[in-house]
């Protein structure tokens, strides 16, 4: 039997997208001698590949690109950075704490590095993960499938659709779909209104007349070659309506693509559904980072790539001190109906940072004039004011208070709660 390949790197990052390109690009530029990027794909750069919507680029690259474009420049940035990148290259399982086993075109190699930084990214949940009863028929995608179907098949899709969801992809979603000649004949939401911004819902009443339907999910799909029509039921009445469409598209509801984290046994988050990191973006795992959409779902590219430049400088200070937290680890944990909380983990240590000084924090619920408490064994840390929180929405929680916070104790937990 072939022996696999050995190959040594400084750090290896697993995962082309914004996140591992601009922490592999920063890295070079702290003067880290050899980072290797793997992708899966046969075209690194990520999801953005195949988004030809503009808004990419601006906080990170400080202008405004399709995503394409953004992508090809963040690729251009490594290649000119001395940054190899290894696509049709997949991570298979782990073979030492940091070694990783992968497969590609060249056959198995076994890749040992000083430090991982793991920037798989997310994905959304299945039609069937949600439970939804009915038939099986073709026509039913989710934005993924789709703009891959569009832009980089160039494939026509149906005549009549219908979009599941209300929030920024959604809309997005609703734009690939006219761009292919599809019209949207509604938008459902679970939600009581939209979740995403004014000009991107006016927009689409205005330019597409696409009504949006709130309090109602899906409860039966119709069809047998294709799909026919679909079952709606309002969250408040139970009253049940039949709509007909020939095509179906199912949005948002991200997972983090977290398989290859759990093979490494790394503690992963119960909200977040990512792997547990602290405000250095460590994990469990001493040695392995992570940056990204692998950190809580979705957020927009130019975030990911701000926390793939954050993390790089994480990875450079441990690699110089070879120092890893294993004890005193604080959980951070939320009430309902706050949603998750990123980073998770709070390690008390002199001069704490965190990626953009701020926590992101999401909510499942329309919350008004909302005041949140940040509180330590019953002690209150820090106490925030939001005018509004909106699902499916970031907000930035400040972080100054975990400068309260002493290597020397042993804490329970940190609760955020809204009041």
């Amino acid at each position: 039997m072939t022996q696999p390949e050995q190959v040594n790197t400084d750090v290896l990052i697993v995962g082309a997208g914004p996140a591992g390109l601009a922490a592999a690009v920063q890295l070079r530029k702290l003067g880290v001698e050899k980072v290797l990027v793997i992708d899966r794909e046969a075209q690194p750069g990520g999801i953005p590949r195949h988004c030809y919507h503009t808004g990419f680029g601006w906080f990170d690259l400080h202008r405004i690109l399709s995503g394409p474009s953004y992508a090809r420049r963040n690729v251009q940035r490594a290649d000119q950075a001395g940054v190899e990148i290894a696509i049709e290259t997949s991570a298979q399982h782990w073979v030492g704490d940091l070694c990783l086993q992968v497969t590609s075109p060249g056959g198995l190699k076994n890749i040992t590095a000083s430090a991982i930084l793991m920037a798989t990214g997310c994905r959304e949940r299945p039609r069937a993960a949600k439970l939804i009863p009915g038939s099986r028929p073709r026509g039913i995608y989710n934005t993924g499938s789709l703009q891959q179907l569009i832009y980089l098949k160039k494939l026509k899709l149906g005549k009549k659709a219908i979009v599941i969801g209300a929030e920024h992809v959604s809309y997005s979603a609703v734009h690939s779909l006219h761009s292919n000649g599809t019209r949207v004949a509604a938008m459902i939401t679970e939600y009581d209104q939209h979740q995403t911004y004014a000009p991107f819902y006016w927009g689409t009443r205005l330019c597409y007349r696409t009504p949006l339907l709130t309090n109602f999910k899906v409860t039966n799909i119709y069809g047998s070659g294709r799909v026919e029509g679909i079952e709606i039921t309002s969250t408040r009445s139970g009253e049940k309506k039949q709509l007909e469409c020939d095509s179906l598209v199912f949005t948002g509801d991200w997972i983090p693509d977290h398989d290859l984290v759990r093979k490494g046994n790394i503690a992963l988050n119960q909200c977040t559904r990512g792997p547990e990191i602290d405000q250095n973006l460590r994990t469990s795992k001493p040695g392995v980072f992570a940056a990204g959409n692998l950190l809580r779902g979705v957020e927009i590219a130019d975030t990911a790539a701000l926390e793939g430049m954050q993390v790089a400088e994480c990875i450079v200070s441990f690699l110089s001190t070879n120092q890893w937290p294993i004890n005193n680890r604080i959980p951070i944990v939320v009430d309902p109906p706050l949603l998750w909380i990123s980073p998770n983990i709070i390690v008390p240590e002199v001069n704490a940072t965190l990626p953009f000084n701020h926590f992101t924090l999401r909510s499942d619920k329309f919350l008004g004039s909302t005041e949140i408490e940040v509180t330590l064994d019953g002690g209150l840390l820090h106490s925030q004011a939001f005018k509004k929180l909106i699902p499916n929405r970031r907000f930035a929680l400040d972080n100054h208070w975990i400068s309260q916070l002493s290597p020397g104790p042993d804490y329970d937990k940190i609760r955020i709660q809204s009041v």
